[in-house]
C-alpha cells in the first residue's frame, strides 16, 4: 500500500481562495469549522496556503499541516498519506540535496524521496504520533528519517573497500558483489557499532566517517578538519593505521566468516 501511493507522481496542490487574514464570512465559518471535521480537499488547500505565507515570511498557521499529518499517521487514511507526500516531497528533495553524501550515493533524489517516506512512515505508528505533539517535531524526524537513508546507502556502497580483499574473495560466488555477501552475513547497524568501539581517538572518527560514510578524500578531509591533523598525510597514516588494525582483529574476521 506504501510503496504504491508514494511513488506516485507528485501533483500540484491548488491555493485556498482565502487568501488574506480579513475575518470575512467566509474565513470565518472556515475557522470555526473543527479540523478533523474539514474534508481532506479543503485542508490541503489551508496546508498549501500557509505554506506559501511561511515562504514569503508571513504569520501562518501550523494545525492545518499537523492535522494532514495526523490524518496520515494516527488516522492511517491513505489519501491523506498521498497529500502529505505531495506536499512535502519537495522539501524531502531539497534535504538529500543539501546532503554531503548524497553525490557519492550513486542513488537519485527521487530514490530516496521514497525511502524517507517509507522510514518515516514505519517509525511514527500510530500508538506514537502522541510523542509528535507539533508541526516541527514531526518536519524535524522526517528530516532525521531523510538524513539516515542517504546515509546508509553510502555506508551499503563502503563495506567492500572497508573488509580486507582477501575476506571478500574467499568462498564468495563469483556472481555476487564482495559488499551484498558481506551485507548477507552481518547486520551493518551492529558492524558499526563495533567498528566504532575499535576506534581509539576523535581523529580515527573522523577520518572512518569521513571516508566511508561522506565519501571524503584525505585531502578534503584535511581540508575540513585542520585541527585535528598536521598534513594530509597525516589523514593517510590514520586511515592505514585503522584499517590495518581491524584487518588484524580476530573478532572481526570471525563477524564476517561466520
Amino acid at each position: 500500500m506504501i510503496a504504491q501511493m508514494i511513488t506516485s507522481p507528485p501533483g500540484n496542490t491548488p491555493t485556498l481562495a482565502l487568501r488574506g487574514r480579513s475575518s470575512s464570512e467566509g474565513e470565518l465559518r472556515l475557522n470555526s469549522l473543527p479540523l478533523a471535521l474539514m474534508d481532506l480537499g479543503t485542508l490541503v488547500r489551508c496546508c498549501a496556503t500557509e505554506s506559501e505565507r511561511f515562504y514569503r515570511g508571513q504569520p501562518y498557521e501550523t494545525c492545518y499541516s499537523y492535522e494532514l499529518f495526523r490524518r496520515a499517521l494516527a488516522d492511517r487514511d491513505e489519501a491523506a498519506w498521498e497529500q502529505l507526500y505531495r506536499h512535502y516531497s519537495a522539501l524531502v528533495e531539497s534535504w538529500i540535496r543539501r546532503n554531503s553524501a548524497f553525490s557519492s550515493s550513486g542513488e537519485s533524489s527521487e530514490y530516496f524521496v521514497v525511502d524517507a517516506f517509507t522510514k518515516f512512515w514505519r517509525a511514527i505508528t500510530p500508538e506514537r504520533f502522541a510523542a509528535f505533539p507539533t508541526l516541527a517535531s514531526l518536519l524535524q524526524y522526517l528530516q532525521l528519517c531523510t538524513t539516515s537513508v542517504v546515509i546508509d546507502s553510502v555506508r551499503v556502497q563502503s563495506w567492500a573497500e572497508m573488509l580486507p580483499e582477501e575476506w571478500s574473495r574467499s568462498g564468495c560466488d563469483p556472481q555476487v558483489a564482495p559488499d551484498e555477501e558481506a551485507l548477507s552475513r552481518v547486520d551493518r547497524e551492529e558492524f558499526w557499532r563495533f567498528i566504532d568501539d575499535q576506534l581509539q581517538s576523535e581523529a580515527e572518527r573522523v577520518v572512518i566517517y569521513s571516508s566511508f560514510v561522506l565519501g571524503l578524500t584525505p585531502r578534503a578531509i584535511y581540508a575540513q578538519r585542520g585541527d585535528l591533523f598536521t598534513s594530509v598525510n597525516d589523514v593517510y597514516n590514520v586511515k592505514r593505521n585503522v584499517l590495518g588494525r581491524l584487518s588484524r582483529n580476530p573478532q572481526l574476521r570471525q563477524r564476517i566468516s561466520s
